[in-house]
């Protein structure tokens, strides 16, 4: 069987979608105890590491997971970005130093696994003026990888949800010439939310104060804050009445025959607001979990608002399917 590491694990998303692929998940590094405490609970088998993926990256890797070098199959994961204090001067490595993506490229360097993942915000294409994400093309390929990017949206690939990942791969240079890998193809049909809201599991969930209530009352499905009388909607706006910009996301009440907007960390804060369709109240978490497509069976641990960074935070599990199946057949296995 295939063998993956995670760095960044979070609750599992993405994790889940490589187990399902067929991988097996032989270490999963992750810094939060609530999320390190959701891997253990659903996933008993899975080594979850619960530490600074510094502390880790300082180690001899290959006697750490009793690997040889070049053995792993994947290393996925999806590091924090930030502005590179070298970026684009092609140092290598030293361009990440100070980074979170630096251990992930350090986990690169020493394991030499045969493909990697690197998943992350549509954004970072941009951040720093492109700097950061070229700096990261520029280490991936001293370490000795052929990559490729791609945007991918969640949506395509049986999630009901506008999500957009940027998603990198990259595969050893001494295999480029027999492994080819390929972006999953879209999916034909597209889930809307009344596809993946149907006898959802109750759970904990947020609630909004009688005013905003009141206000969403007032927003027919598929509505925002433009939807209001107008005197309604300047004193909820306030500076930002006259601004440019749509800004749907505020006041947003979604449709049943409509793909949730991102599922976000905050499900209650200005710009965050994705009302329930005929109730007057944010998603539950199980609710964000089904859009975010993890099964039923999979709890969460922590504070109710932990829960809801866990599955903000989280690849959509469908969408983490698609691509580590596209890499699973692009090995021949």
């Amino acid at each position: 069987m295939l063998k993956s590491i995670e760095l960044f694990a979070g609750a599992g998303g993405l994790a889940l979608g490589i187990e399902r692929a067929g991988f097996e998940t032989i270490a999963l590094i992750e810094i939060d105890k609530d999320s390190a405490d959701t891997l253990k609970l659903n996933r008993p088998y899975w080594n979850v590491i619960n530490d600074d993926i510094a502390n880790i990256s300082s180690l001899d890797l290959e006697k750490y997971f009793s690997l040889n070098l070049g053995e792993l199959d994947l290393l996925s994961g999806g590091a924090p970005c930030q502005s590179f204090s070298y970026a684009g001067k092609r140092l290598g490595l030293e361009d990440a130093r100070g980074t979170l993506f630096y251990h992930y490229a350090v986990f690169l360097q020493k394991l030499q696994p045969k493909i990697f993942l690197f998943e992350n915000v549509r954004g970072l294409l941009t951040h720093n003026g492109g700097k950061t994400f070229q700096t990261m093309l520029d280490v991936f390929t001293n370490c000795g990888y052929i990559v490729q990017k791609k945007i991918l949206n969640a949506w395509d690939y049986g999630n009901a949800q506008k999500r957009e990942r940027l998603i990198t791969l990259g595969v050893r240079k001494d295999l480029s010439y027999k492994i080819k890998i390929d972006f999953p193809p879209p999916h034909k049909y597209k889930p809307v939310l009344k596809d993946v809201l149907k006898d959802v599991p109750p759970s904990i969930g947020a609630e909004y104060s009688p005013y905003k209530k009141s206000l969403f009352e007032l927003i027919p499905p598929g509505g925002y804050w433009r939807d209001l009388p107008e005197e309604l909607a300047k004193a909820y706006m306030k500076s930002c009445w006259g601004m440019a910009g749509g800004r749907t996301g505020i006041l947003r009440q979604m449709s049943f025959d409509e793909p949730s907007l991102a599922v976000l960390t905050s499900p209650t804060q200005k710009q965050t607001e994705r009302c329930h369709p005929t109730e007057s109240r944010p998603f539950t978490v199980r609710e964000n979990a089904r859009i975010q497509s993890f099964p039923d069976d999979w709890q969460f641990c922590g504070s109710m608002y932990s829960q809801y960074r866990q599955v903000g935070n989280a690849v959509p599990v469908n969408l983490a399917f698609d691509i580590a199946a596209q890499i699973k057949k692009s090995c021949g296995r």
